[in-house]
């Protein structure tokens, strides 16, 4: 069975930062596309940042030049580093595999983590 553990959540200031670390076990993460995804209250959950087993990255508009995604293969591990956060920011933030579907990127696995909680104050 899949699993994600999300973790590096918290409560924080506008323009502080939070480095997020999602732990996956059951699949192969060097031939997987891995993603962070966010759902905020009353909205979908949308993917934020990606990145391929080839190190290609990816990141929504609203947080470009503000977050980094990483990844470490030998742990099957993505990180996401998270600067100058924005009250829009705050969510409960989810990891997964994507895959594209069409001219889409979905996640991958049905299963999710707990997530972590983010929560940015003005």
């Amino acid at each position: 069975q899949v699993q994600f553990v999300e973790s590096g959540g918290g409560l924080v200031q506008a323009g502080e930062s939070l480095r997020l670390s999602c732990a996956a076990s059951g699949i192969t993460l060097n031939i997987n596309t891995m993603g962070w995804y966010r759902q905020a209250p009353g909205k979908q959950r949308e993917l934020v940042a990606r990145i391929t087993s080839s190190g290609y990255t990816a990141y929504t508009d609203s947080v470009k030049g503000r977050f980094t995604i990483s990844r470490d293969n030998a742990k099957n591990t993505v990180d996401l580093q998270m600067n100058s956060l924005k009250p829009e920011d705050t969510a409960v933030y989810y990891c997964n595999a994507v895959t594209v579907s069409g001219t889409y990127w979905r996640p991958k696995y049905e299963s999710w983590g707990q997530g972590t909680q983010v929560t940015v104050s003005s």
